[in-house]
């Protein structure tokens, strides 16, 4: 017997990943709940699941964003510029919706003591230098560090240089394109199990005791990152193709959100997110830039986050906020969001920079950084599913506009 013809990998090749991936994430929960200590032991597979996706993903972007740009033909079409529109648009209404909810439901912070030694980007001005030496970084230091800015920069740069090579080093491109995907799909079958280490050792170690205190807090971001990808999101994709948006919101959810909740990385789903594109038919031309680009720029759930701790720190404090101060974080927040992944720590060391626009100061602003760092284990996996799965959506959603309806 061959090991294709082998019984359980047969039934594994016949069940829908996502399908696998419930299996193991009930499973994980059941071991946390049961077996804690035999919990915290399968911890390895998670970790070796997200080090693996985060291995690959650099090397993929790098070859498939390099190799689509060498082989793309004159004539064909592809749809960078309106995606970019909606990554901006929806990273913009993400963050009024989180104004409007932190104006409605207002919440208080009980501000902790000692704030962690971090250092903050100093001023928006900071935020884009950093972006700035992300493009033009060293290709080996970017690969090795997983700089997608630098990354995409030299991966474009040398598609476009390759458009005049001879056509045999344009198809050693696109085999060395089709080995890293064959490896990336495989390293995606391992999800289950990796979802299975990630659920049983968080809920093992954390659970969710420490979170009750940041309830109120927690319910708001994740409030508005759900009203977000359920209403928000439909709505601007419905406003560019025009069709039912649902089918498409929701497949993106189960098979992109779902794992990017559990990995708590955009950059390690853009495997994932580059497979969900391939499988709904997408350009390839567009959907190998656009998702690694999302990756980077397309922080939604980010500038949720910065705005609704901003204004939880600036309710605290009592300090009035006007209409058009309201309208300046939400674009500060956006902006910052946008620049989130070129920071150290993410969205939460950009709270500051917010903050700063009322006149707090830094010491308190870092105290509100702990407090996001301890309701983390929710925000930022609801956060990460929030973006990735956008990524997706406003992707399809610009390849679609211009298909005919069936």
């Amino acid at each position: 017997m061959t090991p294709a013809q082998h019984p359980l990998l047969h039934l594994l090749n016949r069940t829908s990943l996502v399908l696998q991936i419930a299996i193991g994430l009930v499973a994980g929960i059941a071991l946390a709940l049961f077996l804690p200590e035999a919990a915290a032991r399968v911890s390895l597979l998670g970790t070796v699941f997200v080090s693996a996706l985060k291995a690959v993903a650099p090397v993929l972007v790098f070859v498939l964003v390099a190799a689509s740009i060498a082989n793309h033909q004159h004539g064909q079409q592809t749809h960078i510029k309106p995606i970019l529109m909606l990554y901006l648009i929806g990273t913009f209404s993400a963050a009024l919706i989180a104004v409007a909810a932190s104006y409605a439901f207002p919440s208080s912070l009980t501000l902790v003591s000692n704030s962690a030694e971090l250092s903050p980007p100093g001023g928006i001005s900071e935020v884009l230098k950093t972006l700035l030496l992300n493009v033009v970084d060293n290709p080996i230091n970017a690969l090795l560090k997983g700089n997608f800015i630098g990354i995409l920069a030299w991966a474009i740069a040398l598609g476009f240089a390759f458009r005049h090579a001879s056509p045999s080093s344009k198809e050693m491109l696109a085999d060395l394109s089709n080995g890293v995907t064959s490896i990336v799909k495989l390293v995606i079958r391992l999800a289950p199990l990796g979802v299975f280490g990630l659920v049983a050792a968080t809920l093992a170690e954390s659970g969710m005791s420490a979170l009750l205190d940041y309830l109120h807090l927690l319910l708001i971001l994740v409030g508005c990152m759900l009203f977000v990808a359920l209403v928000s999101n439909p709505a601007i994709v419905y406003f560019k193709t025009r069709r039912n948006p649902y089918p498409l919101v929701l497949t993106c959810l189960r098979e992109s959100g779902l794992t990017a909740f559990f990995t708590r990385s955009s950059a390690a789903n853009i495997p994932v997110n580059l497979q969900l594109c391939e499988r709904l038919g997408l350009h390839k031309e567009t959907y190998s830039v656009s998702i690694p680009l999302g990756a980077t720029i397309n922080m939604a759930g980010a500038a949720i986050t910065i705005t609704v701790l901003t204004l939880a720190a600036v309710h605290t404090l009592g300090i009035a906020v006007d209409l058009p101060t309201a309208l300046l974080l939400s674009l500060l927040a956006s902006i910052s969001a946008c620049g989130a992944s070129g920071v150290a720590g993410g969205s939460l060391l950009l709270i500051p920079l917010a903050c700063s626009l009322f006149g707090i100061p830094n010491d308190v602003a870092m105290q509100v950084v702990a407090v996001g760092f301890i309701i983390g284990i929710v925000q930022d996996s609801a956060e990460t599913a929030l973006n990735s799965s956008t990524d997706v959506l406003f992707t399809a959603a610009a390849c679609l506009a211009d298909k005919p309806r069936s």
